[in-house]
């Protein structure tokens, strides 16, 4: 069997070394850095605000590797609005082209949408990825530690304090999130599904690995998560729930949002 997630970055790879051809470091880092101004650390401070209350990262997606096209016709910036008009606190938006459907053109237009912190979501391997993020408006990076040695990760984590941004680093396997807990990041993501092999999905991760992650950092479960119900199964360590597939296949994802926002957390926080 195939690795999916060894194929996605090794077309990543390409992908960027490409872009380099046409804009190089120097020049794509300015374009970064011109975004410095910003608040620091916006995508952390919003998981933060309410501790008592399970927080929800509503994510715009128009593909699944696993499920094929989610949506017809998606508008990223009316998803977005929507999601933060029913409580959603930070939007994640997808910038994979092949496997996800996503692009920086939708990161850009869901940034001129709405206020809240963004989650830049793609495959990154390298810092130049980060750079074109934070420039398009992102306020967070995804790092995926079952993709990177330890120390490009620490240099990717490294590199997202520079740019004033946080690293979100998630794994699937437990000696991955061992490795993303150690990487220095303030938050960390256990995702049910294995990138290895998308179609797999095991909800009980979360369960399994949570106990790992440090007292201070922030702990987001991701995938599979299609109701209040999986919400509400989860441990009570899980600050903050990641939702794609369901709110982009929802006619109106209002009440699901809305619903995991006002779940309140069993631990004194």
């Amino acid at each position: 069997m195939s690795d999916f997630l060894e194929q996605v970055i090794a077309e990543r790879r390409a992908d960027v070394a490409e872009a380099r051809t046409r804009v190089d470091d120097a020049a794509m880092r300015a374009h970064a850095t011109i975004s410095l101004s910003r608040e620091r650390d916006r995508f952390y401070a919003a998981l933060r605000s309410d501790r008592a209350h399970v927080a929800v990262i509503a994510e715009v997606k128009r593909v699944s590797p696993a499920l094929g096209v989610l949506a017809q016709d998606v508008d990223p910036a009316a998803q977005a609005r929507r999601y933060v008009a029913a409580g959603a606190r930070a939007i994640s938006v997808l910038t994979e082209p092949r496997h996800w459907g996503g692009s920086l053109d939708d990161l850009r237009a869901v940034r001129a949408a709405v206020d809240v912190p963004i989650l830049a979501k793609d495959v990154i391997v390298d810092r130049y990825q980060m750079y074109e993020a934070r420039a398009a408006g992102a306020d967070a990076v995804l790092l995926i530690a079952e993709g990177l040695e330890d120390a490009e990760l620490r240099d990717l984590v490294a590199t997202c304090r520079e740019l004033g941004i946080d690293a979100v680093v998630e794994a699937h396997e437990p000696a991955a999130f061992g490795r993303a807990v150690t990487s220095g990041a303030r938050i960390v993501g256990v995702n049910a599904r294995n990138l290895r092999n998308p179609t797999e999905i095991d909800i009980g991760r979360v369960r399994q690995l949570h106990t790992f992650a440090h007292s201070d950092q922030i702990v987001v479960a991701e995938s599979g998560i299609a109701s209040i119900d999986d919400v509400r199964m989860l441990p009570a360590r899980a600050d903050a729930v990641l939702i794609g597939t369901a709110l982009m296949r929802a006619d109106d994802p209002a009440p699901l949002i809305r619903s995991i926002a006002s779940i309140k957390r069993a631990v004194t926080v």
